[in-house]
C-alpha cells in the first residue's frame, strides 16, 4: 500500500509543479503584454497631444484671418461683425404661463361659524 501512496503523491507534486510552471509562464506573458499595451497607450496621448498642438497652431486667428484675405475671390468671406447676430431685443421669449391655470382650485367647506377670542389685542406682545 505505501507504494502506491509514494507513487501517487509523486505524480500529484509533478502535476502541481508543471500547472505551476505553466501559470508562471502565462503570468509573465501577461505582464509583457500589459507593459506593450501601456507603452502603446504612452505614444498614442504623445500622438494626440501633437495634433491638439498642431490643431491650435492652425487655427491662429491671424493666420485664418490671412488665409480669407488671400482667398476672398474664392471664399467671399467676411470678419464677422457682432451687429450681424442681432440684438437681446429681437429674441422671441416664450409667454409665461399664467399663475392661476396651473395651480386647481381648492375646494373645501365654507366657513359659517364665528370664533370667540377671550382677551384684549394691548396684552398681545
Amino acid at each position: 500500500m505505501r507504494p502506491i501512496l509514494y507513487i501517487t503523491s509523486f505524480l500529484a507534486v509533478m502535476a502541481l509543479a508543471f500547472w505551476a510552471y505553466r501559470e508562471n509562464y502565462a503570468t509573465q506573458q501577461a505582464l509583457r503584454d500589459r507593459a506593450a499595451l501601456e507603452t502603446r497607450i504612452d505614444a498614442l496621448h504623445d500622438a494626440l497631444a501633437v495634433q491638439r498642438a498642431e490643431w491650435a497652431y492652425l487655427n491662429r486667428p491671424d493666420r485664418l484671418r490671412e488665409l480669407v484675405t488671400l482667398n476672398f475671390d474664392r471664399l467671399g468671406l467676411l470678419p464677422l461683425e457682432p451687429a450681424q447676430l442681432g440684438s437681446t431685443a429681437e429674441v422671441a421669449y416664450p409667454a409665461p404661463p399664467a399663475l392661476f391655470e396651473t395651480i386647481p382650485e381648492i375646494t373645501g367647506p365654507e366657513i359659517t361659524d364665528t370664533v370667540d377670542v377671550i382677551g384684549d389685542q394691548e396684552s398681545l406682545p
